[in-house]
């Protein structure tokens, strides 16, 4: 009976490792696609840039939504109907007609993958018992959401290359019915011990208004210009709609957000840790395949070759780094991790033209080694420093900080790219001379000139994120966590009786 329970704990740890890593890895695709999308609608760069831009609108107003209503009315059924839309807002995209179209079913593609991170976690929760078993568990399972993003360049270069861009929306369906079927087989129903009685719609609106407003911006002021009219204005949307959400959540008596959470400084810590990390992961992961293709001559498919040995470090360290909870003081492997994620990017700050694809293949292999060891404790850590009947609302907060962490590392990378490359192009420009009078020639060395700068400024941005990132890892020393003695709430009890 004891191996039976075992055993399907494991199937729903497997079944939400599927619903987890289908989404967010249709969320990293979809950006290799990009150039052959504009070519078939006819659009330009940016007006597709809306298409990644309204997917993380939409992902970042419903998490805290979906994850308050999995803890009222039940994460299964949740869970269910975010991976059923999820399917159905895929096959949609896939068959999109034009610019506008696309954009509606993105739209609902991330309003339905929005439901799976703050209710998976919560199911996952209730499944596995208090300690070290829900903490190795939480960890394996939060390693799929950096495994997509490895994953994503890997699949999604070959499949686009081979089978066009619309294939990358149709895999969807049958992937997510085998992980529908999964879910509706071997999960089991549960709900908060606390009833919600008066949903917090007006703090839901306020925040998603926020969060909106500030990925936006994120995602548009490097283009609009940071001080521009409307990087201003989101700037005033965010500042305006935060503060009215404080004043909600501060009086509602059952706020989406619960602001005691903040008070934990264990809590704040493994968020601001996880903030810095997926800085630097996305940021490093957007960069990468730009300057293979743009400088080293790579397509698609050689560019999603890059990624193999970090999807295979990836998936060798999460175990590892999971079954380390509770045998290695979590706050040092997360310090370590940290440490060495830096220590990846810095490897890249000697990135060249000349650089070979074993020199771009190792320090990814490293970072994924790094985050896979440390992943495992980031997660576990947050659902430890919580009330159980309130850990959906409290991965929807982690849910929330990954992707704007994601959006925040692509906005700062992006500007300190443009900075450091103008920068350099005046100080190239200002040390060198062309002794020739061809035109030819004068063209070649202008050419040159730029192709120095741009390369330079890879290099600086790739410094910069390191020095970032390492001084993050500091955030870690100040965690005290503790795995064990948490007694079972009286939902883990009813899911351990169901199991029997």
């Amino acid at each position: 009976m004891k191996e039976e329970k075992s055993v399907a704990k494991w199937l729903v740890l497997t079944t939400v490792i599927v619903g987890t890593f289908l989404g967010r890895l249709d969320q990293t695709i979809v950006n290799l696609a990009l150039p052959k999308i504009i070519s078939d609608f006819g659009i330009t760069v940016s007006s597709a840039g809306w298409i990644a831009t309204a997917y993380i609108l939409a992902n970042a107003m419903f998490v805290p939504i979906w994850g308050k209503l999995g803890d009222t009315i039940g994460r299964k059924r949740v869970y269910i109907y975010g991976f059923s839309i999820f399917i159905f807002g895929s096959v949609l995209a896939g068959f999109a007609w034009n610019f506008s179209s696309m954009i509606v079913f993105r739209v609902i593609q991330a309003i339905a993958s929005s439901a799976d991170y703050p209710t998976a976690m919560a199911i996952l929760a209730v499944t596995f018992a208090p300690g070290k078993e829900r903490a190795r568990a939480l960890g394996i399972w939060s390693s799929s959401f950096a495994a997509a993003s490895v994953f994503g360049p890997l699949i999604g270069g070959t499949m686009i290359d081979t089978f066009g861009w619309r294939s990358i929306f149709l895999i969807n369906l049958p992937v997510g019915l085998i992980g529908l079927g999964m879910a509706l087989v071997f999960i089991r129903e549960s709900v908060s011990e606390k009833k919600t009685v008066m949903f917090d719609w007006w703090g839901a609106t306020m925040l998603g208004a926020a969060l909106s407003s500030m990925v936006l911006v994120l995602d548009k002021g490097l283009g609009w210009g940071w001080l521009s009219a409307e990087s201003l204005f989101c700037y005033a949307a965010v500042a305006i709609f935060g503060f009215l959400f404080y004043r909600i959540e501060r009086d509602h008596p059952e706020p989406i957000v619960d602001l005691k959470f903040f008070k934990i400084p264990l809590f704040v810590n493994a968020l601001a840790n996880n903030f810095v990390i997926f800085v630097g992961l996305m940021g490093s992961m957007f960069l990468i395949p730009i300057f293979a293709q743009t400088f080293l001559g790579y397509n698609a498919t050689q560019t999603g070759m890059l990624f193999i040995p970090m999807a295979a470090c990836m998936m060798l360290a999460a175990p590892i780094g999971a079954a380390m909870i509770g045998k290695v003081k979590g706050s040092m492997v997360i310090f370590w991790s940290t440490l060495g994620t830096a220590f990846a990017i810095y490897l890249y700050s000697f990135i060249d033209p000349r650089t070979t694809a074993l020199e771009l293949m190792v320090p990814l292999a490293i970072m994924a080694i790094m985050m896979g060891l440390g992943m495992p404790q980031r997660t576990a850590v947050v659902a430890a420093a919580v009330p159980q009947n309130e850990i959906g609302v409290a991965s929807a907060i982690l849910a929330l900080v990954r992707n704007t962490a994601g959006a925040f590392g692509i906005a700062l990378f992006g500007t300190v790219l443009q900075y450091s490359e103008e920068s350099h192009l005046v100080s190239t420009a200002a040390h060198s001379v062309i002794r020739s009078t061809n035109p030819t020639i004068i063209a070649q060395g202008i050419a040159l000139i730029e192709l120095k700068s741009q390369v330079s400024a890879y290099g600086d941005v790739f410094m910069f994120a390191a020095v970032f990132i390492a001084a993050g890892a500091a955030l870690s020393l100040f965690m005290k966590m503790d795995y064990e003695h948490v007694p079972p709430s009286q939902e883990q009890e009813e899911a351990l009786l169901m199991a029997e």
